[in-house]
């Protein structure tokens, strides 16, 4: 059982994060509780790394002293499944925003498919989407995306080391992903569109490990809340 010097001292915690909840509402939402089970005015809890609220998975949260550790945990290496949908693209890149181009898909073949893939493995160069929460002159990206406006987004060097399909279901293309920090599902879907001479988006989006970190070792945000409860 953990005790409130546990969480103070620091504690890596392993969260499956629900669809539709933002990384940072997960870090709230457990601080809160810790908080409250342990009668406590402040602690420190942050997330290594955030998730779209679209996406679900593995979400690994450090409380007190473990907070130093949010940047090395950060830098390592991730691996995610999920689901592009070919011929067809959208503004952010995934279902937060709604289809906005449709393509032909009659010329892509599953071996095109399978091939293509070998196309990202390595260092390559990548565009963050546009709607995302990086920072340009003090601004989110997402803030000119949403007010129309356009603006210039620099690359970023990302290595895939993995890229594999596991499933092809019509134009439903399942995949797993082993990458670098800083690289984004999003654009690769879009970027294996192109590559297909068509369009493609994110439409699933699961994190499975981080570094040694296992998707299979978490708990849900639930579980957690009861643990503290029956402490």
């Amino acid at each position: 059982m953990k005790t409130v010097e546990d969480y103070l001292s620091g504690q890596v915690l392993l969260i499956d994060k629900p669809l539709n909840w933002t990384s940072f509402q997960v870090v709230n939402k457990l601080r809160w509780e810790i908080r409250q089970a342990f009668n406590l005015k402040k602690i420190k809890v942050g997330h290594a790394g955030t998730l779209d609220p679209l996406a679900t998975g593995l979400l690994v949260i450090c409380t007190g002293k473990m907070t130093k550790q949010i940047d090395t945990f950060q830098g390592q290496i991730k691996e995610y499944t999920g689901t592009f949908v070919l011929g067809s693209t959208t503004p952010s890149f995934d279902l937060e925003t709604e289809i906005n181009k449709t393509f032909t898909t009659e010329h892509i073949s599953e071996d095109l498919i399978h091939i293509t893939t070998k196309k990202f493995i390595g260092k390559t160069q990548q565009f963050p989407p546009v709607f995302s929460a990086l920072k340009k002159d003090g601004k989110r990206l997402y803030e000119f995306a949403r007010a129309g406006e356009s603006v210039d987004i620099p690359s970023r060097t990302i290595h895939i080391s993995e890229f594999e399909i596991t499933n092809i279901d019509n134009l439903n293309i399942d995949f797993r992903v082993v990458c670098s920090k800083g690289t984004y599902i999003r654009s690769l879907a879009n970027d294996f569109g192109k590559a297909l001479n068509s369009g493609a988006h994110l439409s699933v989006l699961r994190r499975t490990k981080i570094g040694d970190f296992n998707i299979d070792n978490s708990i849900s945000i639930e579980s957690f809340i009861k643990s503290l409860t029956s402490e």
